[in-house]
């Protein structure tokens, strides 16, 4: 594990001892990342693979939603047929135990659609990557030397008011669910809904009906209020699986010191995102340093119980498809004008083979074995363990 530490390492000025330790509690813990958008990531995808996508996508350049998608939807096939050793090998070299495998619920047709690219991706890697279905999937992953991945979604909009086809897909797997994203739905108000409406009525059978299934509720894309809503009505703990700490950085994105609290309160957990877009003003210059000084806020304000890993970057995706993405597809989704993925990364974690430099900065900063251990996946874990059993 040292050696995979050695490769791009963050320069957090640690001495040999404190290498040695940040190398072996990386290899011993749990880790996850709850908004696991990899492995892959523009840096680990061959430049070949990247042309190639690309003139696979071009006829459809047209469709902006399909020539968006489309990349990371090829890239899953490319696994499955054989032609991506990087997919597996860029996971390992994480050391990350456990990452969300992503479901989208804009309208049926997508939901279908990606239930098949998901459950591809656990046929076609059986031997080594298995489905989380209960926390102990998780341990049992770590014990035998494979990973495990925990199927989630962050839209609610094409399940429409059908209570339904929330048992029909927790069947299937699904065990993480955001309640909105961004913009106002069924269920609440997103982050960038002006009104801040919190839950509609329907949203608290919702939120009833997720707790009932075993299914984490998750507000990481929720408005403020709605959030709340969610913390007053959940009987479950509720989390925010990708977010920062807004006295640090006002973003939308961002969580108020009430809403960090009430998600604590819950006995839930904050997942604190590497988006240099949410974390800090310079996107160009964000760094590991200033993605752990919001854990190290949260710590502080709520506890260690409370925090742990979202990074939702960097996408599984090629650069061309992720600059298309910011111009024609991020302002549809609630974003401002140039905001959102691009191509900037967080120095620290340009690829997915890097997050060890999470654990190294932790070091760095002086937390304990137990209080690492906890803040990499254990809390995550205590909370699947609550809520799926």
């Amino acid at each position: 594990m040292e050696e995979k530490l050695q490769e791009g390492r963050y320069d957090f000025q640690l001495t040999e001892e404190q290498e040695q330790r940040a190398a072996r509690l990386h290899e011993e813990n749990i880790n996850i990342d709850l908004l696991f958008q990899g492995p892959l990531s523009p840096k680990a995808i061959p430049q070949a693979v990247a042309q190639r996508l690309k003139e696979l996508c071009e006829p459809y350049r047209d469709e902006p939603m399909v020539y968006s998608h489309m990349p990371a939807k090829l890239l899953v096939k490319m696994m499955a047929a054989g032609e991506l050793p990087q997919y597996k090998e860029e996971w390992y070299r994480s050391g990350i135990t456990a990452g969300n495998r992503e479901l989208h619920l804009n309208d049926m047709e997508t939901i279908l659609d990606s239930m098949g690219q998901v459950q591809l991706q656990f046929d076609t890697a059986a031997d080594w990557l298995v489905k989380a279905r209960k926390a102990e999937d998780i341990r049992a992953a770590k014990q035998s030397g494979r990973k495990a991945g925990i199927v989630t979604a962050q839209e609610t909009d094409g399940l429409g008011r059908n209570l339904g086809l929330l048992e029909t897909l927790h069947q299937f797997g699904l065990r993480v669910l955001q309640l909105t994203y961004n913009n106002q739905n069924l269920v609440g108000s997103g982050c960038a809904e002006a009104a801040n409406g919190g839950l509609s009525n329907y949203g608290v059978r919702f939120v009833e009906r997720l707790n009932q299934l075993g299914i984490v509720v998750d507000t990481g894309h929720c408005g403020k209020q709605t959030t709340l809503d969610a913390c007053r009505v959940s009987s479950a703990p509720v989390i925010a699986s990708h977010t920062g700490v807004e006295r640090l950085y006002p973003h939308m994105r961002c969580k108020s010191d009430e809403e960090i609290l009430a998600v604590a309160g819950t006995g839930g957990v904050v997942g604190i995102f590497a988006m240099p877009w949410f974390v800090h003003g310079d996107p160009a210059n964000t760094t590991l340093d200033h993605v752990l000084d919001h854990i190290d806020y949260v710590v502080r304000l709520a506890g260690v119980d409370y925090v742990g890993i979202g990074t939702d970057w960097p996408m599984s995706d090629v650069e061309w498809s992720l600059i298309y993405f910011k111009e024609h597809i991020a302002p549809r989704l609630g974003f401002a004008k140039g905001d959102g993925p691009s191509t900037e990364t967080v120095k620290g974690l340009e690829t997915y083979g890097r997050f060890g430099n999470f654990t190294r900065g932790l070091v760095a900063r002086g937390y304990s074995d137990t209080d690492i251990a906890k803040i990499m996946g254990g809390n995550w874990l205590r909370v699947f363990e609550q809520v799926w059993g």
